[in-house]
């Protein structure tokens, strides 16, 4: 009973979101609920245990969800000063004479770099795909699917961030153990888009662009992940070594990189009245920003170790390190002021970015923060305050302890394998990496304690078939679907796409179960 009770909530948001089609804000709200209710009642957690769990769970949230809010912001800012228009004619122009090249491009190198500075591939790339003749089942999966192996270092790192903080690991070296799936994976990742846009007649042609994109882009993760140097920008690293490589084979092979001739007379104004270095400029502020703070020793010791800005909200618990003035989303905002002088909105312009910002960002800011208040209740579910602070004094009464323990009789050795298809739900569940490792960090170390198992490896495992879940979230296939018209067709695609991240999953499991 208490095994079942325990992963109720969790059945209850997914049941919500696949039967009764609830956005992804009001399935985690009630499942947060359920969860209070069933801590409280059956577990015995005094209701101001759960209340400040779930205020610490918001808190701890903050790498994910603020930036979550100052991403849509930016990226409201680039819309509507026109400078997102600049970029998409700039993309479209690219790799127009070989398909694969440019799909691996475009989805993997620009996509993966767009969602590590906090921009939304799904926003963005399904109207280029669209403009370049893609289909539009095709146009909405690719941009969900190309960055999912660095999905990890979305949003500057933030689901990194979170995996370091939550299984107590210092940055650099969650980041090698991550990078062990990251050449295998993003291969595999290729091999996916090229079979969803023709088959194994796609796989046959575009073999060694994909092979080239694979690799360098998982060893490129590898490389910074052992230099120990701007691990939060690997994603930038990352999709740039991509889109170079990709240039470098297409000139080898003697086809242009740019091909202007399909642009319309629109295009070619945009082109004129805004440059792409002053379109750019956000981005460009924002990626000299985090370059400078990460790679200048004495600012990344001040901002992210000495000014780490702790917030104590468990009595005798540990302080969750905020490092406000270090996280990406403060320098996001800075970015963008600071490139005021370079795009210069209109106080027309102002207005309809606060307001379309106001009325997108609290919804996913809040998905993104609901799910780390469940599981800050469910970790600290059965605790109760003494004067030494909140102690657990009986093991069976925390969810997280009865489910651990329960699954490593049922599972036992298979468990590591079985991690990876819990980050896969959780992925879909959440729509985010960030928010997977939040759920199940806690839970996954208690049960690879009990199976003597590397349990970092384990919660790794998960937190990657996790980022494999964006290609089947409902909320990342809506929002690609929404930026085309074409509502709907997110259904096609997710039944198109499930049967790709199960085996992209079960490749993560193999690899999880035999180095965990």
């Amino acid at each position: 009973m208490a095994v079942f009770l325990t992963v109720l909530p969790v059945l209850l948001v997914l049941f919500l979101l696949l039967f009764r089609r609830w956005p992804v804000d009001a399935s985690g709200l009630l499942g947060w609920v359920l969860t209070f209710i069933i801590a409280c009642f059956y577990f015995h957690t005094p209701w101001q245990v759960a209340l400040v769990a779930s205020l610490a769970g918001l808190v701890a949230s903050f790498p994910v969800s603020l930036m979550v809010a100052a991403s849509i912001f930016q990226i409201t800012f680039l819309e509507c000063t026109g400078a997102l228009k600049r970029i998409v004619v700039a993309v479209k122009t690219l790799a127009r004479g070989d398909r694969a090249a440019q799909i691996m491009m475009l989805n993997m190198g620009v996509g993966t770099l767009l969602v590590a500075v906090g921009a939304t591939p799904v926003s963005i790339l399904p109207p280029v795909m669209m403009a370049l003749g893609y289909s539009t089942l095709v146009a909405v999966a690719l941009p969900a699917l190309g960055f999912d192996s660095l999905c990890t270092y979305a949003l500057l790192g933030a689901p990194l961030v979170i995996y370091a903080d939550l299984t107590g690991t210092p940055l650099e070296q969650s980041a090698r153990i991550f990078s062990h799936y990251m050449p295998i994976i993003s291969t595999a990742i290729g091999f996916g888009m090229l079979w969803l846009v023709g088959g194994f007649k796609e796989l046959r042609k575009g073999f060694l662009p994909c092979l080239l994109a694979g690799l360098t882009m998982g060893f490129t993760a590898v490389l910074v992940a052992w230099s120990g140097k701007g691990i939060v920008l690997t994603g930038v690293f990352a999709g740039l070594a991509t889109a170079l490589v990709m240039v470098l084979y297409l000139r080898l092979k003697g086809q242009p990189v740019i091909d202007r001739s399909f642009l319309t007379p629109a295009d070619l104004e945009l082109e004129r009245n805004l440059s792409l270095l002053r379109a750019l400029s956000p981005w460009l502020i924002l990626l000299f920003c985090c370059l400078f703070i990460n790679f200048y020793p004495p600012v990344f010791d001040y901002l992210f170790r000495h000014l780490a800005m702790p917030v104590h909200l468990i009595p005798g618990g540990k302080p969750i390190l905020t490092r406000m003035l270090w996280n990406a989303y403060t320098w996001v905002i800075v970015s963008t002021l600071l490139a005021l002088p370079f795009l210069r909105p209109s106080w027309d312009q102002w207005k309809e970015i606060l307001v379309k910002w106001w009325r997108r960002a609290p919804r996913p800011t809040f998905s993104a923060a609901v799910f780390f208040a469940i599981a800050y209740v469910m970790n600290f579910s059965g605790f109760t305050p003494t004067e030494q602070g909140w102690r657990l004094l009986d093991p069976h009464s925390n969810m997280i302890y009865v489910l651990a323990y329960s699954s490593a009789m049922v599972f036992k050795s298979l468990y590591p394998a079985v991690a990876c298809f819990l980050g896969l739900l959780g992925g879909f569940i959440s729509g985010s990496e960030a928010s997977t490792i939040a759920l199940f960090a806690k839970y996954h170390l208690m049960t690879s304690e009990f199976l003597h198992v590397d349990a970092l490896i384990v919660t790794a495992g998960c937190a990657v078939a996790a980022g494999l879940a964006s290609v089947i979230s409902p909320a990342k296939l809506q929002n690609a679907a929404a930026t085309i018209d074409a509502f709907g067709v997110e259904g096609q695609v997710l039944r198109l796409a499930l049967l790709l991240s199960i085996i992209m999953t079960a490749l993560t499991a193999v690899l999880t179960w035999l180095w965990a």
